[in-house]
């Protein structure tokens, strides 16, 4: 049996389909390694948002390239969005093998087999179709506690700054009987947790055959009561399509988790009708308020860019006000990156310096910096039930898990484990984390 080893790069997305390339090697009778030196395949599922997240990969692939002179006959594959876009520069390379794009994924087996007799291989073509919803994927969580599962694929709304509908195609939904049929069975096997996956969930919509229509509330319930034992997430929300519907199902059902991310990127309105994002800061804050009417407690966090084409430094003051005004409890916060292709990279220059940039960002951070230690020290004296995700990072015998809202608890729980629910009292906490006591144990995993 030869034996692959996977590394997987960018978002919750990546990692859903790394599971999907697992279980379609699988079936051709390939095993998983996590030990790169015994690997006869060595791929890396990869993302394009950032350069700095391309750079890495370049980096990767002259590591994966050692092992390939060591070992001949060892092939290098690169998976995902930085595969369909930059096909050719990686396969001229000659460190790269195999070059397979999001939608490539079935002809995995058949490219690999041909690469093997010395012949590089791409697939990147883009597909109206493909939702891979036959495929089980192979679970990566080692803890069996928590599971993705893709929704959708694709994106429409293309923002002047996003690679994504470029190296992920048009917007398909998957059929709603075949998600909650994977997420039955991931209950079954003892996961306590499914993340809905989507670039745009709020957008899922299915048409079946006999004249059903699901749209993305509907799944929400359909999921949700597979078991009240069964959390539910779901990532990402888009503030233009987040509908009434979506809050009230969410209020209606206390298994689907109180946290929503709800990208932002700008608070002026000027870079957002710029990054082609067709909401104003007026309509997100008016959402925002809707979701804490229904939701009193729901956690919110959000994307922002720094630095974006022409930004001014009244644009930045807006987008500061608007955290102030928000309050989110966390955020990733980022420079401004040209992706090549994008309607930006083809129309607005790049013309934010550098050191502007980062000072931009420096400051944000540190805005939500103290918005998160405010957000967190309101929690203090509060009782949260929590999964169990397994060890705390800094060890000493405690444990971590999620709180509904999506805030990290540590507390030391003898005699629980990974896919317990608990019920912890908040002590004391950081910017990023809640300390917790232990109140009682609730359920535990079979």
């Amino acid at each position: 049996m030869k034996k692959v080893y996977i590394e997987t790069y960018g978002c919750q997305m990546n990692v859903s389909d790394s599971e999907v390339v697992l279980s379609l090697l699988a079936d051709a009778g390939y095993g998983r390694t996590s030990d790169i030196a015994e690997a006869d395949v060595i791929l890396a599922n990869t993302c394009s948002v950032r350069d700095n997240a391309e750079q890495r990969i370049r980096g990767r692939i002259d590591y994966f390239a050692q092992y390939r002179k060591a070992r001949p006959g060892v092939l290098v594959g690169i998976l995902g969005c930085m595969a369909e876009r930059l096909k050719e520069a990686l396969t001229e390379s000659g460190k790269v093998d195999i070059v397979a794009g999001p939608d490539a994924y079935r002809s995995l087996p058949a490219l690999l087999e041909a690469a093997f007799d010395g012949h590089p291989q791409v697939n990147v073509l883009l597909s109206r179709e493909e939702t891979y919803a036959d495929i089980n994927p192979v679970r990566t969580d080692d803890a069996g506690v928590s599971a993705f599962i893709s929704i959708m694929r694709g994106c429409n709304n293309v923002c002047s700054y996003c690679v994504v509908p470029f190296t992920r195609g048009a917007e398909r939904s998957r059929d709603p009987h075949s998600i909650v049929r994977e997420a039955c069975d991931v209950f079954r096997r003892g996961y306590r947790e499914v993340t809905l996956l989507g670039q745009n969930v709020d957008s899922y919509l299915w048409n079946g055959p006999a004249g059903e229509e699901v749209n993305f509330a509907r799944l929400l319930e359909k999921v949700a009561q597979i078991s009240p034992e069964l959390r539910v997430r779901f990532s990402t929300s888009n503030p233009q399509d987040i509908s009434d519907e979506v809050v009230h199902t969410m209020a209606r059902y206390e298994n689907i988790c109180r946290h929503i991310h709800l990208p932002v990127q700008s608070g002026s309105n000027r870079m957002l009708e710029k990054m082609r994002r067709r909401y104003t800061r007026e309509w997100y804050l008016e959402r925002v308020a809707f979701i804490r009417s229904v939701i009193p407690d729901c956690g919110l966090t959000t994307d922002v860019i720094a630095g974006f084409c022409s930004e001014t430094e009244e644009d930045h003051r807006d987008t500061l006000s608007l955290f102030e005004e928000v309050g989110f409890d966390a955020a990733f916060m980022f420079c401004y990156s040209e992706r090549p292709g994008t309607l930006a990279a083809r129309k607005y220059p790049d013309d934010v310096p550098q050191e502007v940039k980062v000072r931009r960002l420096n400051e944000i951070i540190a805005l939500q910096g103290r918005k998160s230690l405010e957000s967190y020290r309101a929690d203090i004296g509060k009782t949260f039930r929590v999964l169990v995700e397994g060890p705390s990072k800094k060890g000493s015998g405690q444990l971590c898990g999620r709180a509904s809202n999506n805030k990290m608890c540590v507390f030391e729980a003898p005699g629980c484990k990974a896919g317990d629910y608990v019920e912890v009292l908040v002590r004391d906490c950081t910017s990023a984390t809640l300390l917790c006591t232990l109140e009682k144990t609730c359920t535990a995993k079979n």
